[in-house]
């Protein structure tokens, strides 16, 4: 009887133990496609800040700037510091103050004013965090 026991514990643990050996060698992807995801993330966001940033730069931004107060080398400080989510907003609200500024508009409008002091209003909320 002790050895009918004794098979049948180790005969369990073989059972337990080997679909967790093999879970530990198999990966859902492999490292070079998780460093290449990694990798496009990276140069997602750094794309998405240098949007943000050249925006800043303009002249016509600078100005609007300086009417609210806003100091845009704090806010250049805080664009550095971004990544994720308020990244990509931040970004996609320059893309249309950049197309708008590129597209030979030599003045702002009231809508892409508006746009542009949402933008310098979320760095600032940046930097106050």
């Amino acid at each position: 009887m002790r050895t009918f026991v004794s098979a049948l514990v180790f005969l369990f643990c073989i059972l337990t133990l080997a679909p967790r050996a093999d879970a530990q060698s198999s990966h859902a992807a492999s490292p070079s496609a998780i460093d290449e995801a990694l990798q496009r993330h990276v140069a997602g966001d750094d794309a998405d800040r240098a949007l943000v940033l050249r925006v800043l730069e303009h002249a016509a931004v600078r100005e609007l700037a300086a009417e609210l107060g806003i100091d845009v080398r704090r806010a250049r400080s805080a664009v550095l510091t971004l990544d994720g989510e308020l990244l990509t907003r931040l970004a996609a609200q320059a893309e249309r103050v950049d197309q708008a500024l590129a597209g030979g508009q030599g003045s702002v409008t009231i809508s892409y004013t508006l746009i542009i002091i949402g933008l310098l209003v979320l760095i600032l909320l940046v930097l106050v965090l």
